[in-house]
């Protein structure tokens, strides 16, 4: 057989194959959109989904709480917002959480913020809120496009609000050495002023010999060692693998290889499908390692988020559909609010991981899916 012969031969199976997977595909989808009953799968229905946030939202007295927090900010009170960080005492990734609070409060207002740090110059937290909210302004001047979508006068003002910043930070640390969250604050902004590899890992070295697990901190050293930043994506596999090893139980952090894997499926859109299939052994450890996690850790709504969708990825149908029961009627996580419409995406990848299952039902649950509903591919 001469090898233009073989060469036809192998295009027309090609095209063949092809053509099959995307007829398999369209009746997919038409099953998705006009039969595909989610409550059948112990789903909420469509109508019900919920795309504003990742899921439950806090208790109430929380809710209050922080809200009493805010409305005393806006009347120039800052005692109560005070109280708030200190009453977190050395739970580093609540402490974190609510200064990120007290930020977004000064984003909007910051007469209170400034009246604390004249009273209390000697507050750690004070000033590391202070440091953030340079940090977060910069951040709202450059945007979130990628660099070469920033406009060249937007970006230069971005680059030179950050060393105040990280000065800031540093004058932070300063008042409290056991304190994590200056360091954090320093390596969120050290990525915006293209710190090398060197002086980055000695941010990172500080800030780890104060917390090393806590997750918001690997989540901003995630983005550093990116490709779209300073590192490549096997650099990012690395520091996730890594971080993912040494997690402790029932932490979060064993959940950033997720985030990790989906940095690298944005940056390699066609190659990501692909590798996901090589990525089983790991989906399974995180989906353990996410069921070891409090569910009011308010981390595990957007891993799970992920872990659906990486699921669907790789073909593990069963696995995926449980975790989209697990989330409910809550869509307002990445990836589906990569779209424009979050519930669109959402549902649809739950009708996919549903139709490729070919589930039995089991107790409470009714219908399903036949092979004669939807062809397998």
């Amino acid at each position: 057989m001469t090898s233009e012969v073989l060469g036809v031969i192998l295009t027309a199976a090609i095209v063949v194959i092809t053509v099959a997977i995307s007829l398999a595909a369209n009746r997919t989808r038409r099953w998705i959109e006009t039969e595909f009953d989610p409550t059948a799968y112990g789903m909420p229905p469509r109508a019900a989904l919920i795309p504003d946030r990742a899921g439950p939202p806090p208790a109430g007295s929380r809710l209050r709480e922080t809200q009493a927090v805010a409305d005393a900010a806006w009347k120039d009170d800052w005692r109560p917002a005070a109280g708030y960080v200190a009453a977190a005492g050395q739970d580093w990734e609540e402490r974190w959480s609510r200064v990120e609070q007290l930020t977004a409060i000064a984003l909007t207002d910051d007469a209170w913020l400034r009246k604390w740090r004249t009273a209390e110059p000697g507050c750690c937290d004070a000033a590391v809120v202070e440091a953030d909210l340079m940090v977060q302004r910069a951040w709202r001047v450059r945007g979130s496009g990628t660099a070469r979508k920033v406009p060249r006068a937007a970006m230069a003002s971005f680059r030179a609000q950050l060393p105040p910043a990280i000065e800031a930070a540093r004058r932070a640390a300063v008042l409290d050495p056991a304190d994590p969250n200056p360091w954090i604050v320093m390596i969120t902004a050290a990525r915006g002023a293209g710190y090398r590899r060197a002086r980055f890992r000695k941010l990172w070295a500080e800030l780890t010999a104060r917390a090393p697990h806590h997750y918001d901190a690997h989540w901003q050293a995630l983005q550093y060692w990116c490709a779209k930043w300073h590192g490549s994506d096997r650099a990012m596999m690395r520091f996730a693998r890594r971080a993912v090893r040494n997690a402790p139980t029932g932490s979060p952090l064993a959940g950033l290889i997720l985030q990790a894997l989906y940095e690298r499926g944005k940056a390699n859109p066609v190659e990501e499908p692909f590798r996901a299939l090589l990525e089983r052994r790991r989906l399974k450890t995180a989906t353990d390692a996410l069921a070891l996690i409090p569910e009011h850790d308010p981390h595990l709504p957007p891993l799970r988020h992920l872990l659906a969708h990486h699921l669907v990825r790789a073909r593990m149908w069963k696995a995926a559909l449980e975790q989209f029961r697990l989330l409910g009627p809550w869509c307002g996580a990445a990836p589906w609010t990569d779209r424009a419409d979050p519930a669109t995406a959402f549902h649809a990848a739950r009708g996919l991981a549903a139709a490729r299952s070919k589930l039995n039902t089991g107790p409470g649950l009714q219908g399903g899916v036949s092979k004669q509903q939807v062809m397998i591919r």
